[in-house]
């Protein structure tokens, strides 16, 4: 599995935790940075794995900030992306089972160690159980359709 990683500067000691964890279990790491606890904005990262993830290019992505609260925001901007912030084992679970959680948000600030392993464990291998759920996704997918049409569809009113 090509996985993405990305953080802000309060991530970043998670983050490489994480790296490490994720190679552990055989994963194809991406880190996107930054690589220093210097201040940086959230959603410059948050781009960046999403960018990869819409595209196809990775599989999966996590990303870690104060809360995961701002790079979920963010992520959940581009198309085909369903970013979730998960603080324990039942969140992780049900994001992927339910909602086919592509990106996982973490917060930098509130989860030990040991739970940030555990919810990474658990969002790895848990599987989307697709029936009504499946339903659902198809349902935010024409959302997110309608709502990109409707963008050009301005857009070509105030060129014109």
């Amino acid at each position: 599995m090509k996985i993405g990683i990305a953080s802000d500067h309060r991530g970043v000691a998670m983050k490489t935790r994480l790296t490490q964890l994720l190679e552990s279990l055989e994963c194809d790491v991406v880190d996107f940075g930054p690589h220093d606890s210097q201040s940086v904005d959230y959603p410059d990262y948050a781009a960046e794995v999403s960018r990869e993830v819409s595209s196809g290019r990775l599989n999966r992505g996590i990303l870690i900030c104060g809360t995961g609260i701002g790079m979920c925001i963010a992520a959940n901007k581009f198309a085909g992306v369903r970013a979730a912030p998960c603080h324990d084992s039942v969140t992780a679970e049900y994001s992927r089972m339910h909602n086919d959680a592509n990106i996982i948000c973490l917060s930098a600030d509130q989860l030990s160690e040991q739970v940030a392993d555990q919810v990474i464990r658990i969002w790895l291998r848990t599987e989307f159980e697709q029936g009504r759920h499946g339903r659902r996704l198809e349902k935010i997918s024409r959302l997110e359709h309608e709502v990109a049409v409707d963008l050009m569809d301005r857009e070509r009113q105030q060129r014109e």
